[in-house]
C-alpha cells in the first residue's frame, strides 16, 4: 500500500486554514482538525469556548503534557483516515511538525499568510465562539499563538501560500501545491 500523504497547515488565526482544508476534501481527501482536540477538552472542563478559555487549555495542556501533545491526539485519527491525502489544520509547534514527521515519511507543511487586518475583518465576520470581539482580543490570541511556536513552524514551512486574493486565485494555489507534493511523493 502507498504511503498516506499528510499535509499539516499553519498559520496565523484567520489567514486561510478552514479555506485549505474545505478546498482538499472537496478534491476527495481527509481532514483532522487539532484545533477539535482543544475545544473537546473545554467541553471536558466545561468549559465555554472562548478566546480566553481555548488558550489557556492550548497553553495549560502544552505545559502539562507537552508541546506535541495535540498532535499526539491527533495521530490516531490521521493513521485510520482511509484517504490517500490527510490535511491536519493548525500545526502550531516544531514539536508537532517533528513528531507528524516521524510518524509520517510524507508529511509536508504548509504556511498560509495573510496581513493582520484581513485576519481580524474574516475572524470577526466569521463569529465561532472562539473569535475574537475587538482588536485587544486578536492581538492577545496572535501573541498566544506566536509563544508556542507558531512563528518558527510558519518559517519552516515547505510551502508558502500568501492569500490575500479571491477563493479562487487560493483555490488555484492550494492546487498547485498538491500536485507539487503528488508528483514529488
Amino acid at each position: 500500500m502507498k504511503e498516506k500523504i499528510v499535509l499539516g497547515v499553519a498559520g496565523m488565526p484567520g489567514a486561510g486554514k478552514a479555506a485549505i482544508r474545505s478546498m482538499i476534501k472537496e478534491m476527495g481527501y481527509a481532514a483532522v482538525i487539532m484545533g477539535n482536540e482543544i475545544r473537546k477538552e473545554a467541553r471536558r472542563r466545561g468549559l465555554k469556548p472562548t478566546p480566553e478559555n481555548l488558550g489557556m487549555i492550548m497553553l495549560k495542556l502544552r505545559e502539562d503534557k507537552g508541546p506535541a501533545v495535540v498532535a499526539e491526539r491527533c495521530i490516531p485519527e490521521v493513521k485510520k483516515a482511509k484517504a490517500e491525502v490527510i490535511v491536519v489544520d493548525g500545526v502550531r509547534s516544531l514539536s508537532e511538525v517533528e513528531l507528524f514527521k516521524r510518524c509520517f515519511p510524507n508529511f509536508f507543511l504548509i504556511a498560509i499568510h495573510t496581513s493582520p487586518k484581513k485576519r481580524f475583518k474574516r475572524l470577526f465576520r466569521r463569529r465561532r465562539s472562539d473569535d475574537p470581539k475587538n482588536w485587544h482580543t486578536f492581538i492577545q490570541r496572535d501573541s498566544r499563538e506566536l509563544d508556542v511556536g507558531l512563528g518558527s513552524v510558519i518559517a519552516s514551512a515547505d510551502y508558502i501560500i500568501v492569500n490575500d486574493g479571491t477563493i479562487s486565485q487560493l483555490r488555484r494555489k492550494v492546487s498547485e501545491v498538491l500536485k507539487d507534493v503528488i508528483k514529488n511523493e
